[in-house]
């Protein structure tokens, strides 16, 4: 039960909405710049965030006029632009819901998330076109195309018009009208591997206290100095709350587009001087293969970068340490999901601590950040302490976590406990709030009635000089339940890469897998994660790929 007691004398009670990032752009920062990188060889388009907030409301003027009202879905399907930046803060700010809609979705998943959220208007990049124009005779609550870009569209069943006319027009006397802080501003759905996606609502609150948390020093820590690359999918839970965070910092801000293989990404980080970027392990796993076929000078066109956040899947050691070793970049790992916005833990370095007590933190998901409460539930119901030992499923509570799923609330009830999210992650926490994953409830292998942890096993095999990445899923077995199976990306066509010999030092022998399958890459859901329900189905191999067998 929640008691208020009003006393004369109070602080104002002043709305969370991303109103105020714009009026911030226009009247604090509307000389940062924006720049959006228009191809694979470089070439850049600039702004400023003063012309972001402008043509947003611009942008919400004319949504208006065309009779979008508060409350209405807009989505966008669109990779990281300015436009798509000015999609964001235009379409909120007016009140209306932001759809982000995830463009690596199979065509069906995306027809499905359209129609759930009954999107009204959908923005589309003209270079998605061809993905989106054909799907749009199943999609009957979309009333209108508005294009991003002058390309050649094909024919649409609905009026088309382009984005720039709309981000251009006259507003007259539009203005931004004030929204309640706990009103609705985005909607993103989950990439999940079992069911239809299920969607996250986000409200002004949550977004602008998220920027909030996300700003200190020990979270993300971006300040104006910055230069931030921002490589996470604007259509991935609100690309890590990247667009509200710099633009709040008035950091500068790079937008990659489409161009994120490790070249474009290395040209990049040289011509505009980032120093601080995000993303998954993997592709900055490329930039370091990159820059070791590049020599010195590669090496020194990467000086700028400081910082990198990294998340989605555990970060391997030897990438943190091959960062800060010889580019001087410091690695932050972070953990969080759709429904609690990334953040949720994250390990930031303490000068304070040995090269190896930060190593140990880097590598574990992290410590809580503010505002995010957590509690630890074992297979009974019963709360575990937070002893650093005690395994439970990881529940989350806090103003930026999800307490419902987008109308899915009686069909997805069973992911919420009494006010608190079940994540599906297993885990411990210490008692200074370090939160260590053991791994996924649906990835965790169960041998002879006893517990194995695929993310421990991925982990060691990751340090093998040979495996480029790896992933382990629970493999049937008639005697013992169970038995752990890998999937192994190697660096050189070796006929045996002595993997059971390197594990056996490390993990309890018998964890070993029974197989070590290679494969050409690991395969991946849409936010980059490995995508374990698709390797399961894999599972018949021939004997070929097979590089060990079981251990003796």
């Amino acid at each position: 039960m929640t008691m208020t007691v009003t006393v004369p004398g109070l602080m104002q009670d002043f709305p969370l909405t991303t109103n105020h990032f714009l009026w911030r752009m226009a009247r604090v920062n509307p000389r940062t710049r924006v720049v959006t990188i228009l191809d694979d060889e470089g070439t850049s388009d600039e702004t400023t965030l003063g012309d972001v907030a402008d043509r947003s409301l611009r942008l919400a003027a004319s949504l208006d006029r065309l009779g979008i009202r508060p409350g209405d879905r807009i989505g966008t399907v669109a990779w990281n632009t300015v436009s798509h930046l000015i999609a964001y803060f235009g379409v909120m700010s007016m009140g209306a819901v932001l759809h982000t809609v995830n463009l690596r979705l199979h065509a069906q998943q995306i027809v499905w998330t359209v129609n759930h959220a009954e999107d009204r208007i959908l923005i589309v990049d003209d270079n998605l076109a061809e993905l989106v124009f054909p799907l749009l005779a199943d999609m009957p609550t979309v009333e209108r195309i508005v294009v991003i870009g002058g390309g050649d569209v094909p024919e649409a069943p609905v009026p088309v018009q382009r984005f720039d006319a709309l981000a251009d027009a006259d507003p007259g006397d539009y203005r931004m009208p004030e929204l309640d802080e706990r009103s609705a501003a985005a909607l993103c759905y989950t990439s999940g591997t079992t069911g239809d996606p299920k969607g996250v609502l986000y409200s002004h609150r949550s977004i602008a206290v998220h920027s909030l948390i996300m700003s200190g020093s020990d979270v993300f820590g971006i300040a104006k100095h910055d230069v931030v690359l921002a490589t996470v999918p604007m259509f991935h839970a609100m690309g890590w709350g990247l667009p509200f965070l710099a633009t709040m910092a008035g950091a500068d801000l790079v937008l990659p587009g489409r161009h994120l293989g490790a070249r474009s990404l290395a040209r990049t980080i040289a011509a505009h001087r980032v120093t601080w970027s995000t993303g998954v392990p993997t592709i900055w796993m490329d930039l370091l293969r990159h820059v070791d076929a590049g020599g010195d000078a590669a090496r020194d066109g990467l000086a700028p970068l400081r910082k990198l956040i990294l998340g989605g899947t555990k970060v391997p050691e030897d990438l943190i340490r091959r960062f800060a070793r010889d580019l001087d970049v410091e690695v932050i790992s972070g953990w969080g999901m759709t429904e609690i916005f990334p953040g949720g833990a994250v390990a930031a370095t303490d000068p304070r601590l040995s090269t190896e007590d930060n190593l140990a933190h880097q590598t574990i998901a992290g410590r809580i950040s503010p505002f995010y409460e957590l509690r630890l539930v074992d297979d009974e119901g019963i709360v575990q302490p937070h002893d650093g030992r005690s395994r439970g499923e990881i529940q989350m509570r806090g103003p930026s976590v999800a307490g419902a799923y987008f109308r899915l609330e009686d069909e997805a009830a069973d992911r919420f406990d009494d006010g608190w999210l079940r994540t599906g992650d297993i885990g411990t926490v210490d008692a200074e709030g370090w939160v260590t994953l053991v791994d996924r409830s649906k990835d965790m292998i169960k041998s002879g009635g006893e517990w194995i942890s695929s993310a421990d096993l991925e982990s060691a095999l990751q340090n093998h000089e040979l495996v480029a990445e790896c992933a382990v899923v629970g493999r049937p077995d008639d005697r013992w339940s169970e038995r752990p199976h890998a999937f192994v990306v190697l660096t050189e066509d070796v006929p045996d890469a002595n993997l059971k010999d390197f594990l056996a030092g490390q993990v309890p022998k018998w964890w070993i897998p029974e197989e070590f399958e290679r494969i050409d890459a690991i395969p991946r859901t849409t936010t980059g994660k490995f995508d374990k329900k698709l390797l399961r189905s894999r599972l018949t191999h021939t004997d070929d790929r097979v590089i060990e067998g079981a251990p003796a």
